[in-house]
Formats: C-alpha cells, sequence, structure tokens
C-alpha cells in the first residue's frame, strides 16, 4: 500500500520532500480508492489554487506557515497544527513561507 517511503525505520515525514525555488513539490505515499497520502513542500509565495476535493482532506503541517482558505474562510496553520478540509468545499493552499505539509484524503 504505502510506496516511496522507507519501511520499518523511524522517519521525520517533512524531510521526505525538498523546497524547490518557485515550486510546490510532493511525494505520494498512498494512492487508492479509499484513501491517498501526499507530502508537499511549498516555496514561500506558491499556491495551489481554489479547487474542492472528491473526499475529506486533513491536513497537518509539518513545518513553517500556510495559509489554507476553506469555504471562504482563511486559517493560517503552524507546524503540528492540522484542519480538516470537508470534501466538495472549496479550498486553496497558499505559502505564507516556506512550509511542508501532510494531506491525507479518504473517500
Amino acid at each position: 500500500m504505502y510506496k516511496n517511503i522507507e519501511k520499518q525505520a523511524v522517519l521525520q515525514l517533512k524531510d521526505l520532500v525538498e523546497y524547490q525555488t518557485g515550486q510546490v513539490v510532493s511525494k505520494t505515499l498512498v494512492q487508492n480508492d479509499k484513501v491517498s497520502m501526499t507530502i508537499f513542500s511549498f516555496d514561500k509565495g506558491e499556491e495551489i489554487s481554489t479547487h474542492a476535493a472528491g473526499g475529506d482532506a486533513m491536513v497537518t503541517v509539518l513545518e513553517g506557515t500556510g495559509k489554507f482558505t476553506v469555504g471562504g474562510e482563511v486559517f493560517l496553520l503552524h507546524a503540528g497544527e492540522t484542519l480538516i478540509m470537508p470534501k466538495d468545499i472549496p479550498h486553496a493552499v497558499y505559502g505564507e513561507e516556506q512550509f511542508k505539509m501532510q494531506l491525507i484524503v479518504s473517500f
């Protein structure tokens, strides 16, 4: 089920993706009909524009600060904080500074 990740090892999820200038970088760890799990890094000022997911999305910031707009409401999340973005509700993600996050979508 898991891919692109070492098994039977203690890991820091934030270390699985590096920052790249002017980029959003992602690494998929799980992708199937029930769940997807992806680690992202955002350079400062980079974003994923408004879209909606086909399942409930849970995001946890691993490092830095990210701005999440969900259904028109803005949330600033810092390392260690988690937000649920409900299925079919438009949302966007913006790098207030360089930051990394884990995204889990349950279908």
